[in-house]
């Protein structure tokens, strides 16, 4: 039984350590360890190894990805839909130009809190919460703000602060 995750406990954690998060990050921009990719790789590893995403999905339930060409063309098939009518079920264009859905959670995320597209996922969700890369310190703002919405995102911080 995988145990259930407090989604709000960790929010409200991330929210009283922002400051101090952004403050490292922007150091770490300016100063970054030579081996930093391959200590947030670790870190990466460990937080993934105690955080289990369907324990959690709250990106899935609050966040919608933005779906590339490649993501629509390769869902449609696999619905075997025609693109315009796909779009027209799950997609509206948001005010930046963006391909987003249209309503949230998630379409295919099912009530046990797996993916039922996961093979075929978009980018976006497959990256998310993009804690894997290399040079993070290249997306501190997407970082700051993924600590709001996922738990192992803010561990990822937590634990980055203390190993640099």
């Amino acid at each position: 039984m995988t145990q259930e995750i407090d989604i709000e406990k960790y929010h409200q954690l991330a929210l009283q350590k922002q400051k101090e998060h952004r403050k490292f990050l922007a150091n770490l921009k300016k100063k970054s360890p030579k081996n930093l990719d391959k200590i947030a790789q670790e870190i990466h590893n460990q937080v993934f190894q105690e955080i289990d995403c369907t324990a959690c999905a709250n990106c899935c339930k609050t966040l919608g990805p933005d779906f590339k060409e490649a993501d629509i063309v390769r869902i449609a098939k696999y619905f075997k839909m025609r693109l315009p009518a796909f779009e027209a079920e799950f997609l509206e264009t948001d005010e930046d130009g963006d391909k987003v859905f249209k309503s949230m959670p998630c379409s295919f995320l099912g009530e046990d809190n797996l993916c039922s597209i996961y093979d075929v996922r978009p980018k976006a969700c497959r990256d998310y919460p993009h804690t894997d890369r290399k040079k993070v310190y290249q997306i501190n703002h997407l970082t700051i703000k993924n600590t709001l919405t996922c738990p192992a995102a803010f561990l990822f911080v937590e634990r980055l602060m203390k190993e640099v």
